[in-house]
C-alpha cells in the first residue's frame, strides 16, 4: 500500500504525551511530498511531488496499479532504445542470419535517431518524425517499422511500458507501392535453362516444374525424391551465416511438405543423376556448429560442395539471364521460377489453397495477396458460368388464361393474402 508523508516536517511525541511538528534536516529543500509503496518484488520506493493533492493522487493511482497486478516501475522506462532493443534482438533470433539482418537494420537506420532516447520518453512524435527521415524504399520501412514496433511490444510485456508509441492513429504505417508480379513466358524459362551450366540445369526445371525456393532446391536429397510416387520431400534447405558459412535447416517457417513431381522433371532429374550423381554432404543443423547432418545433394560444386547461393548467383545464374537476353535484376532472380510456377497452377484452374501447399506458404491469404491479379479472368468465363446456371432452372410455364401464374423458380414462393393492419402497415 502506498504512503503519503511530509518531508519537510515530523510529528514529534512530546514527554507529557503530546505530538508536536518539527522541521527534518529537508525541510525547504527539494520537493515537499513523498509517496512511499513497496512494489511486486518486495522492494521499497518512493517518489517527490511538490504538491500534497499530487502526491495523494499519485498514491491512490499506485494502490490500483498494485491491486491489479498493471504496476509499472517508474525507472524501468529509464533504459535507453539501444539498450533494450539489443537484449531484445539477442533473446529472440535464433537463426543467426536473422539477428545479423535485424541487427544491422537497427544500426544503420533506427539507433542515430532512436538509440540514445530512453523508452519512457519516446512519444509518438519520435517516431512520425524518425519515418519522415527514413530515405529508404516504402517495402524496407515497412520492415523497419515492424522491427521497432515489435522492440515496443516486448517492452510493454516486460512490464517496462505501458503503450506502444507506434500504435497510434497519428502514426501512419508505411504502405509499399503495389506492384503486380510478371511472371516469365515459358519461352523465358526454356532460355534461361539452356543458358545454365550443365551441371546447374536442373535448377531451373526444379523451380519452375515443383515451386522450390532456391535454398531448399541446394538442400534437395536424392533420398528426397519418390520416383514411383512421383512427389519430392521438401525437409531442408542450405542457408548461410553473416560469414558466408553454410548449414542445414528446415525450409521456410520451419514447414515440411511434399509437392508432386512432374514427369517432364521427373525424366530430367534422373539424367541429370545419371551424368551428375548425387554426393554426401555434412553440414551442422540450425547452425553451423550444430547437430551433423549429412544429405546426399543433387546438386554439388565440382569440389563435391554445397553450392554457395552468392556464388550461384552471381557467377552462374545472373550469365544465364543476360545470355537469355532478361535483365540481371532482383526481380529476375531464382525467385521468378516459383512465380513462373505458381502463375502456371492458377491458370490451369487450382485453388489457391492448393497453390500455398505447394509453394510453402504459411497463409493462403498471402498467396492470394500475392498472385491474385493471376487469377483467370475473363468475360467469356463469366458469361458461360452464368448461362450453364440459368439452363438448369425449370422451364417456364404458360398460364392458363385468365390467371397470372408466375413461375415459382423465379417468384419463389407464395405468400398468404393478409388483410388491413395485420403484422403492421402494408407497403
Amino acid at each position: 500500500m502506498a504512503h503519503v508523508n511530509d518531508a519537510w516536517y515530523v510529528e514529534r511525541r512530546q514527554p507529557d504525551g503530546t505530538t508536536r511538528r518539527q522541521k527534518t534536516p529537508r525541510h525547504g529543500l527539494g520537493k515537499r511530498w513523498i509517496v512511499r509503496w513497496r512494489d511486486h518484488a518486495g522492494e521499497d520506493r518512493k517518489q517527490f511531488f511538490d504538491k500534497k493533492t499530487d502526491a495523494e493522487q499519485a498514491a491512490a493511482r499506485l494502490d490500483t496499479e498494485l491491486a491489479r497486478r498493471t504496476y509499472i516501475d517508474p525507472r524501468a522506462g529509464e533504459i535507453a532504445f539501444r539498450d533494450y532493443a539489443e537484449q531484445w534482438r539477442l533473446g529472440q533470433f535464433a537463426d543467426p542470419n536473422t539477428a545479423y539482418q535485424v541487427r544491422a537494420r537497427l544500426r544503420l537506420h533506427v539507433y542515430p535517431k532512436l538509440g540514445n532516447l530512453a523508452m519512457q520518453v519516446i512519444t509518438p512524435s519520435h517516431i512520425r518524425s524518425w519515418l519522415r527521415g527514413l530515405t529508404v524504399s516504402l517495402s524496407y520501412q515497412r520492415t523497419l517499422f515492424a522491427n521497432v514496433s515489435q522492440v515496443f511490444t516486448a517492452a510493454i510485456a516486460d512490464d517496462i511500458l505501458t503503450k506502444n508509441p507506434c500504435v497510434n492513429r497519428t502514426v501512419r504505417k508505411p504502405v509499399a507501392d503495389p506492384q503486380q508480379i510478371v511472371p516469365w513466358t515459358a519461352r523465358q524459362v526454356t532460355d534461361v535453362h539452356r543458358a545454365l551450366p550443365d551441371r546447374y540445369a536442373i535448377l531451373a526445371l526444379l523451380a519452375a516444374g515443383t515451386g522450390l525456393r532456391q535454398g531448399e532446391i541446394l538442400a534437395l536429397s536424392a533420398s528426397d525424391v519418390d520416383l514411383e510416387r512421383r512427389s519430392i520431400q521438401v525437409q531442408r534447405q542450405i542457408k548461410l551465416t553473416p560469414g558466408n558459412q553454410p548449414y542445414f535447416a528446415l525450409p521456410k517457417g520451419r514447414k515440411v511438405r511434399t509437392v508432386p513431381l512432374p514427369d517432364s522433371v521427373r525424366d530430367a532429374l534422373t539424367e541429370h543423376l545419371a551424368r551428375f550423381p548425387a554426393r554426401a554432404v555434412t553440414l551442422g543443423w540450425d547452425r553451423t556448429d550444430g547437430k551433423p547432418t549429412t544429405a546426399d545433394l543433387i546438386l554439388t560444386t565440382r569440389e563435391r560442395k554445397p553450392v554457395n547461393r552468392h556464388y550461384f548467383n552471381a557467377k552462374i545464374w545472373k550469365p544465364a539471364l543476360t545470355a537469355a537476353d532478361i535483365p540481371p535484376t532482383r526481380e529476375n532472380g531464382c525467385h521468378a521460377l516459383r512465380h513462373y510456377y505458381a502463375s502456371v497452377l492458377l491458370d490451369g484452374g487450382e485453388s489457391i489453397r492448393t497453390v500455398s501447399e505447394r509453394l510453402g506458404h504459411a497463409d493462403p491469404g498471402f498467396t492470394l495477396r500475392t498472385y491474385t491479379h493471376l487469377l483467370p479472368q475473363s468475360e467469356t468465363r463469366t458469361r458461360d458460368i452464368i448461362d450453364t446456371a440459368l439452363r438448369a432452372l425449370p422451364p417456364r410455364t404458360t398460364p392458363t388464361p385468365g390467371t397470372s401464374a408466375a413461375p415459382r423458380h423465379l417468384s419463389g414462393p407464395t405468400r398468404a393474402r393478409r388483410s388491413p393492419g395485420q403484422f403492421g402497415p402494408q407497403r
